[in-house]
């Protein structure tokens, strides 16, 4: 247990904890939501310390940067390609082709752009129940992408970076984690319960569109769903309503 967490830390973030020679794709999948609350408790109490040196608009600069630092930008990058291959009239052989070209274009970099400042948006208008709604936010988005290995094919039949994550094709038992953020989220009263409904119908959107607009998932488009989850629920949670 304690391994099979490490390697999913080590997968999704450069923090540099566990066995590096340790790599079960099949029993890490299901930590992905607790390296999320892990990500969200530090952005979370750095943002304390953040907020009390600066504006709330500058500590949320701060705390998205702080994130990409964290992850390696791992998921941006994903958005970057995934935006580049997928938005516009093109057939899913050359859309997959250009996702794995590492060169970013107009089309990624306008998403990146939009994505962070959606985020920033979000972040510098969370007043209330901050602390928790960090803390939880990066935990859904990044269990979020657990949906995509569930009800989606894999597909690149060469070597990618998710690939050995689709070996063996994972049940609903990967979400066991998703409760913790699930429950934490009712703390937050009727924007906790309106955040799980937008967070459902987010996911079955993306994987929506996905399935018919390429008939399957790769890694950058789990990337990529992630970082607009992440934004979507950022800004659900500080809608006024």
């Amino acid at each position: 247990m304690k391994k099979d967490f490490f390697a999913a830390l080590r997968f999704i973030t450069i923090l540099p904890f566990g066995d590096p020679e340790y790599f079960k794709p099949e029993r890490m999948l299901q930590y992905f939501p607790v390296v999320g609350l892990l990500l969200g408790f530090i952005i979370a109490f750095c943002d304390l310390i953040f907020c009390s040196l600066w504006s709330t608009q500058t500590a949320s600069i701060i705390d998205i940067v702080l994130l990409i630092s964290i992850t390696g930008a791992f998921h941006l990058d994903g958005l970057g390609d995934a935006a580049d291959g997928m938005l516009g009239v093109r057939s899913r052989e050359k859309a997959l082709s250009i996702m794995k070209d590492s060169r970013i274009g107009m089309m990624g970099l306008a998403a990146v752009a939009c994505v962070l400042a959606l985020k920033f948006a979000g972040l510098s208008e969370l007043n209330e129940n901050r602390f928790l709604f960090l803390l939880i936010i990066p935990a859904y988005s990044r269990g979020g992408s657990l949906f995509g290995f569930i009800y989606l094919k894999y597909l690149r039949s060469d070597e990618g970076t998710a690939k050995p994550l689709f070996g063996d094709k994972p049940d609903h038992s990967i979400l066991i984690w998703m409760v913790i953020p699930a429950v934490l989220s009712l703390l937050g009263g009727f924007r906790g319960i309106l955040l799980n409904i937008i967070f459902a119908l987010t996911i079955y959107a993306i994987l929506s569109w996905y399935k018919k607009r390429m008939g399957g998932i790769t890694g950058d488009m789990l990337g990529a769903m992630t970082e607009i989850t992440e934004a979507v629920l950022l800004l659900t949670v500080t809608a006024g309503l």
